[in-house]
């Protein structure tokens, strides 16, 4: 399937293997996975279904981090204490282990290179993870696109793809700008911030950016996902240019 035409809603089940684990913070881990799958449109996800020996199953849905086109699949997964499905993927899975994966999913919350024009990203916690896909995917389709992704998480060490991201900012630092803020921990870089992404600060770091953006998309719980949009639009953004993706959590 064509990266411009997304799957929007579930598909088949596709049997899956683990090619590698890697650990990207104490609590999230990148499970690059195989399977036959359409291509995704950068932001899109895929549903996971784990079958246990006595035929019950858990199914979760996780964003692609990866960009279209890379194989293996990138899916950052984070552990979740009373979880059925993240804590095999900390605990027991390995690289060779198989699984069903259903996808791509995901019609409104994508970015393709048709949508130019300077980019907003707002990421909170594992929120990054489906913006991830459209910072990997914009140099390769529209490198002259300028991209701000402003991060929000609770520590520095919370940073889910920091090494990456800290090097995409000083290589592509002509179009893509990076903004940090930790709401538990201290900056480690003059230039980030330690407190909780507010209407001021929102504004503070789009002045710093010097552009408005066109596209936004805004991923992260709902309560993280309400106050931003909300202090965007407060900010002169309109809604019908501000794309959400929401987690769970309290409101």
């Amino acid at each position: 399937m064509s990266a411009t035409a997304p799957a929007v809603g579930p598909s088949r089940w596709y049997e899956a293997s683990i090619e590698r684990i890697v650990r990207q913070t104490p609590r999230v881990v990148s499970v690059f996975v195989r399977a036959s799958l359409p291509v995704h449109v950068a932001g899109q996800h895929v549903d996971v279904r784990l079958t246990a020996p006595d035929g019950y199953q858990a199914q979760r849905s996780y964003s692609i981090a990866s960009a279209p086109g890379v194989e293996p699949i990138e899916l950052a997964i984070e552990r979740l204490e009373d979880g059925e499905v993240s804590p095999y993927f900390h605990e027991v899975a390995r690289s060779g282990d198989a699984f069903e994966v259903r996808g791509p999913i995901g019609g409104h919350f994508i970015w393709r290179r048709e949508e130019s024009d300077p980019i907003l990203l707002v990421g909170g916690g594992s929120g990054v993870v489906p913006l991830m896909a459209m910072v990997r995917h914009r140099p390769a389709v529209a490198p002259d696109t300028p991209a701000l992704l402003v991060y929000s998480a609770r520590t520095w060490d919370e940073l889910i793809f920091r090494d990456e991201l800290l090097e995409r900012e000083a290589r592509e630092s002509n179009f893509f700008a990076l903004a940090i803020t930790t709401t538990r921990g201290g900056r480690e870089r003059p230039s980030d911030f330690d407190r909780r992404l507010d209407r001021a600060l929102l504004r503070e770091i789009l002045a710093r950016w010097g552009r408005f953006p066109r596209h936004v998309y805004v991923c992260g719980s709902n309560a993280f996902v309400g106050s931003v949009s909300s202090d965007l639009v407060l900010e002169g953004i309109s809604p019908a240019r501000i794309r959400a993706e929401r987690y769970g959590g309290a409101p």
